[in-house]
């Protein structure tokens, strides 16, 4: 095997290996956007119930679109997941705090791994121009290899 086949091989390893590091990196950006976007709403809902008194009729999400009519009956303290399933209640301000706080941590993780994606796709386009580089010579060298045999048949 030429060298020019091994380094071939090893460049399409490393760039199979890049695409699913990228691929991996992708899907917790997305876990993460779909959390943050979970804590904006709770947010929001904070933000809204601060305007209203207590009695007020809502409709509370149950799962699957589906919904519960309820009132509020109280406003000044909230039930507030904390993580690892645990929920701790909250003053309503404590409540936005750990809400603002969750979202700005998610936020910093976000930014983190997309960094690491842009590193990991700046890698993979380069993988891939030496890859092309090789694949270039190797094709020339069996061509060269190819006029050859073409000529010892000739003679």
């Amino acid at each position: 095997m030429s060298s020019d086949e091994e380094v071939f091989r090893k460049l399409l390893t490393e760039l199979r290996l890049l695409e699913g590091t990228a691929d991996a990196l992708a899907n917790r950006i997305n876990l993460i956007n779909a959390a943050m976007t979970e804590l904006a709403f709770a947010s929001a809902t904070i933000e809204g119930l601060e305007k209203e008194k207590k009695g007020v009729p809502l409709l509370v999400p149950i799962g699957g679109g589906s919904f519960i009519k309820a009132e509020v009956a109280d406003i000044e303290t909230m039930v507030v997941g904390m993580g690892a399933g645990v929920s701790v209640e909250k003053t309503r301000d404590e409540a936005k705090q750990v809400v603002g706080k969750r979202i700005g941590e998610l936020d910093k993780s976000r930014n983190t791994l997309q960094q690491q994606l842009n590193q990991v796709a700046e890698r993979m386009r380069t993988s891939r121009e030496q890859l092309d580089q090789v694949s270039l010579r190797l094709s020339a060298q069996r061509g060269s290899a190819r006029d050859v045999r073409e000529a010892k048949g000739r003679i």
